[in-house]
């Protein structure tokens, strides 16, 4: 088996028991970008190869005089950062042509942390412009393709991450998710891709620590193992945000000792009608939860008992008002507006209008929609969805303007599936499904109770396990 060939978990033991070493791994993966990327345009401001060989040479070094388990399971491992998290010495665009040149100081937490773990810093991975719309193409880099069709798009906002891992230019791939942008590239590219509990794993630095916490990091991987070592090393309490969760867990280690048998799931599915869903997606979906059942899971219908245009109307508000912030003073200086995309004016513009009774109106919706699924709770474990509710797109169309039909009023109502698990703050999990018949991938999301990474993790390791469909690779 090649070197890009193992899940990270096994790389991980391959280079702590020096069957091969950081440079050979390094060797391996830059190779194997420079063959793939031009293509697919997953990975961007990548470093010099000596700079990197060299820092590979180093953790080698330090490998051969460390006591046994001191290094950190990421030790030598390439990673390129979802190109919105801060990377000292590294260019940090945010995919905008007015952040081009920009290059941070210092790290952001979660790129303190997985260094600490032992990564090498490569560069960055390609994500939409400031983050918004689940299409990964900007002006400074252009568009990231699909890694099973390259006229079709990976999907965002961590697109590049997907293609990235899942043609094997990394081994584990780090993102963030505000509305679907871990779960749907994740589902496009056949991985899995975890939104953790809101609080799970802070970010830093950050503007304000009170109010914008819907926005989350998070991990992607090829297997659930990898995804679990990846949010440990994520995860944990920092002080500078006062809201996250005050506990360390372990995940990995606890993967195996719960298995699927009477886990109840409810299968939201279109919300009755309600979400627009492209033919097909249904379909693959239930096979999944076939799939889920056959491995012990009660799987029943359920219809949402909630009016899901209210949670929408409460969205738009949260949306807007936590999306201007951000892009606020980069309009300070008029002129930039001509520099910035439409759909991330038109989040800027529609904010402008919000008055403090409609915040307050949609944060008191937010919570009753909360309560209610706590309700749903109290009879299922998991509720389960599409991840998304159109097949990969072609990749020079800005976003979908119908669904089966359906015209969609906002440039990302055709994501409205991925609301529900960020709106509530519950950790959610897209694990694959299978294919259409043209070879796109699909996956299904599976949202667990507050705080319950763990239990989500163990199923859906138990699935991986028994029920997953057959290993179906890229053709690149």
């Amino acid at each position: 088996m090649k070197i890009i060939d193992l899940p990270a978990h096994r790389l991980s033991a391959e280079i702590h028991a020096g069957t091969v070493s950081c440079r050979e791994v390094m060797q391996a993966y830059l190779a194997r970008i420079a063959e793939v990327n031009p293509t697919y345009n997953a990975i961007v401001s990548l470093r010099d190869e000596g700079e990197l060989l060299r820092e590979a040479d180093a953790r080698d070094a330090e490998r051969a005089r460390a006591e046994p388990g001191s290094l950190g399971w990421m030790h030598g491992m390439p990673q390129a950062i979802k190109d919105l998290s801060p990377t000292a010495g590294i260019p940090t665009t945010l995919g905008s042509p007015l952040m081009r040149h920009f290059v941070p100081k210092h790290d952001g937490l979660m790129v303190q942390r997985m260094k600490a773990a032992g990564c090498i810093v490569i560069g960055k991975s390609n994500t939409p412009e400031f983050g918004f719309g689940s299409h990964t193409f900007n002006e400074v880099f252009g568009a990231t393709r699909n890694a099973f069709d390259p006229n079709k798009s990976a999907g965002g906002s961590s697109g590049g991450a997907a293609v990235a891992l899942a043609l094997q230019m990394l081994p584990v791939a780090d993102g963030s998710d505000f509305m679907g942008s871990l779960r749907n590239p994740a589902a496009w590219a056949n991985l899995f891709g975890l939104r953790p509990s809101q609080g799970r794993v802070p970010m830093w630095p950050a503007a304000d620590v009170w109010i914008a916490q819907i926005g989350t990091e998070g991990p992607m991987g090829r297997t659930v193992r990898d995804l679990a070592l990846l949010l440990e090393t994520q995860a944990g309490p920092d002080a500078r945000q006062p809201l996250s969760i005050a506990r360390t867990e372990r995940f990995a280690a606890a993967l195996d000792e719960a298995d699927a048998g009477g886990v109840r799931i409810g299968w939201l599915g279109d919300l009755q009608g309600y979400l627009a869903m492209e033919p097909g997606i249904l379909d693959v979906c239930e096979r999944g939860l076939r799939a889920l059942e056959g491995i012990g899971c009660v799987v029943e219908p359920l219809p949402l008992g909630y009016a899901p245009e209210r949670a929408w109307q409460a969205w738009l508000v949260w949306r807007r008002w936590l999306s201007s912030s951000r892009i606020a003073p980069f309009l300070v200086n008029p002129k930039n507006r001509a520099l910035v995309k439409p759909e991330a004016l038109w989040e800027h513009d529609q904010a402008q209008g919000l008055t403090a009774a409609q915040v307050s109106s949609a944060s008191v919706e937010r919570t009753a929609f909360y309560e209610h699924l706590l309700g749903l709770f109290e009879r299922f474990d998991v509720l389960a969805l599409p991840t998304a509710q159109v097949w990969p797109f072609d990749v020079d169309l800005r976003w979908p303007s119908h669904v089966a039909g359906r015209e969609m009023d906002t440039y990302h109502r055709w994501m409205e599936v991925t609301l529900y698990a960020s709106l509530a703050g519950l950790p959610c999990i897209s694990v694959p499904v299978g294919f259409n018949a043209g070879g796109l991938p699909m996956g299904l999301q599976l949202i667990g109770r507050p705080q319950a990474d763990r239990a989500l993790l163990q199923l859906a390791h138990a699935y991986e396990r028994n029920g997953l469909p057959p290993a179906r690779r890229p053709q690149s």
